[in-house]
C-alpha cells in the first residue's frame, strides 16, 4: 500500500474516515440493539456503517505501520500500535451484531417469528460491540495524539509574539 499521497502520509487521511466511522457505526448499532423503532427505520444502514468501519481498520493500521517506519520510535507510539492491532475484532464484532439485528429486522418484517434468544443475542452483541469499540477508538485516538503531539505540547511558547492580546 502507498504511504503517501502529495507527499502526506497516508495514515492521518485514513485515520480521519476511521474515527469519525467507527464510531459511527457503533452508535447506529447500539441504536438499533435498543430501539425497534430505530432498527425498523434505518434498515441496512448500521450494518454498512460497519461494514465500511471494517474495511477501514485494516488500511489505517497498514498505512499506520508505513508512517512508524518513518517516525522516531517512543513507548507511546508502541502502546498506541499495540491498541490499534485491538480494534479489528471488536468491529468484526459490531459486524456480526449489526448483521444479527438487520436479520431479526428482515424475518420479523416478513412475519416470520425469530426465536427469542437469536434477538437476545443480537441485542447484547450489539451493546457490548459498541461499547468495546468505542472505547478502543478512544483509547487508541488519545495514544495516538499522545504520540503525534507530546512534543510539541512539551515545547516552551514563543515569546515576543501576539501573547496577551
Amino acid at each position: 500500500m502507498f504511504d503517501t499521497v502529495f507527499g502526506l502520509p497516508v495514515h492521518p487521511l485514513v485515520v480521519h474516515a476511521t474515527v469519525v466511522l467507527v464510531p459511527a457505526a457503533a452508535v447506529a448499532v447500539a441504536l438499533a440493539a435498543l430501539w425497534p423503532a430505530f432498527r425498523r427505520r434505518a434498515g441496512v444502514v448500521p450494518l454498512a456503517l460497519s461494514l465500511v468501519a471494517l474495511v477501514l481498520v485494516p488500511l489505517s493500521t497498514q498505512s499506520g505501520e508505513a508512517l512508524e517506519r518513518r517516525v522516531d520510535h517512543s513507548a507511546t507510539l508502541e502502546r498506541h500500535t499495540e491498541l490499534a492491532d485491538g480494534l479489528l475484532p471488536w468491529v468484526a464484532l459490531l459486524v456480526v451484531a449489526a448483521a444479527a439485528l438487520y436479520w431479526h429486522h428482515r424475518r420479523s418484517a416478513g412475519s416470520n417469528t425469530v426465536p427469542r434468544l437469536l434477538v437476545v443475542a443480537g441485542i447484547a452483541l450489539g451493546l457490548v460491540g459498541a461499547a468495546g469499540t468505542t472505547f478502543q477508538v478512544i483509547r487508541i485516538g488519545h495514544t495516538g495524539a499522545e504520540a503525534a503531539w507530546s512534543d510539541v505540547a512539551k515545547a516552551a511558547p514563543r515569546t515576543g509574539g501576539d501573547e496577551g492580546k
